[in-house]
């Protein structure tokens, strides 16, 4: 699992929905501190005694250490490995301690995740060139955020370099890498408020000519169903 913002029993029900477990979980990777990605971690690792990776800088900024019996902590810029998956994780630009997002690999097929980025730089799309799969936050339609009711604080912050990804920076960076590979896009982090859907599928089918095959798109109150890639 990547990340856990939600109650125990809010995960426990939409695991159950793709029939599987907590007890079935054996890491759970942490991107950064914010608490919509971390509320809900350590008790989650407690109850299911999972354990719990993430930086030295993401740790810094969370409970403290006895909230995390099981914790282990990785370099932001070396591999490591739980079970038969290698994790590369790989650091991007946010407003956070030591964030990251992820490239796993079974060895033959990989899996990229970018959300939670205010910028692309020239390692993400390294990291991210010729993926199998991607994870991508579309958060935000420029037009929508700037005209729309959040303060002007929270406008400058969602669109700062450290913020979040736009549709357009999101397509950008699908034009920008080797998506020869690609099987599977997933939109991600959407804002409600900030973001439709239909900008999102023609943001990223404009970059990407096979976008509308592979595309789905992440509800943040149903999730998405299991997604298999192909050997």
């Amino acid at each position: 699992m990547i990340d856990c913002g939600f109650s125990t029993r809010e995960v426990e029900k939409r695991l159950a929905r793709l029939n599987t477990s907590a007890e079935d979980l054996d890491a759970i990777l942490v991107t950064h501190e914010h608490g919509d990605h971390v509320r809900g971690v350590a008790r989650l690792s407690r109850k299911y005694q999972i354990p719990v990776w993430m930086t030295h800088g993401t740790h810094s900024k969370c409970s403290p250490r006895e909230d995390y019996p099981y914790l282990k902590l990785f370099n932001s810029h070396k591999t490591f490995t739980v079970d038969a998956l290698h994790i590369q994780p790989f650091p991007v630009p946010h407003d956070a301690r030591e964030p990251v997002q992820f490239v796993i690999s079974n060895g033959v097929r990989r899996l990229g995740i970018l959300t939670d980025t205010g910028s692309i730089t020239a390692h993400i799309k390294t990291m991210l060139n010729g993926v199998d799969a991607l994870m991508l936050e579309g958060n935000h339609d420029l037009e929508m955020l700037m005209n729309g009711d959040y303060s002007a604080s929270l406008k400058r912050r969602v669109s700062s370099h450290q913020g979040h990804l736009s549709n357009d920076q999101s397509a950008d960076l699908l034009g920008s890498i080797d998506c020869s590979n690609l099987q599977h896009l997933v939109a991600m982090h959407l804002s409600e408020a900030n973001n439709h859907p239909d900008k999102v599928q023609q943001s990223f089918s404009s970059a990407f000519n096979g976008a509308d095959e592979v595309l789905t798109l992440a509800c943040q109150e149903q999730g998405f169903d299991w997604i298999e890639l192909a050997s």
